[in-house]
């Protein structure tokens, strides 16, 4: 069992940036690929940034690439998503995932949940 916690959320002003952060209980995270999801009230949870357990091949959905950077300190247990122009609709909670070696963009496939992490954009 791989527990994840998150955290780095908050408040901030569009335009601004967060830099979350994901610790796992697990120090055999390197043989996890790691995602950042979102979900907004009334929403469903959509993916945001994937990571391979190489650290070599990252993914991204439109809507956020170019703004996100995911990456990964495995000798920390830690992933974590840098988030730069934040808009007021990146407003969400923000959870950290893992599943076996390869990334996905689609939920069902991650084995492992955090909490997640409030993230708020104001206009």
């Amino acid at each position: 069992q791989v527990r994840l916690v998150e955290s780095g959320g908050g408040l901030v002003q569009a335009g601004g940036s967060l830099r979350l952060a994901c610790v796992a209980s697990d120090d055999t995270l390197r043989n996890y690929a790691m995602a950042w999801f979102r979900q907004a009230p009334g929403l469903e949870r959509e993916f945001v940034a994937a990571i391979r357990w190489s650290g070599v091949i990252t993914e991204y959905p439109d809507s956020v690439k170019g703004r996100c950077s995911i990456s990964r300190e495995d000798a920390e247990n830690t992933v974590y998503l840098q988030m730069n122009s934040l808009k007021p609709e990146d407003t969400a909670v923000y959870y950290c995932a893992a599943r076996l070696f390869i990334e996905s963009m689609s939920r069902h496939d991650y084995m492992y949940w955090g909490r997640g992490t409030q993230v708020t954009v104001s206009s």
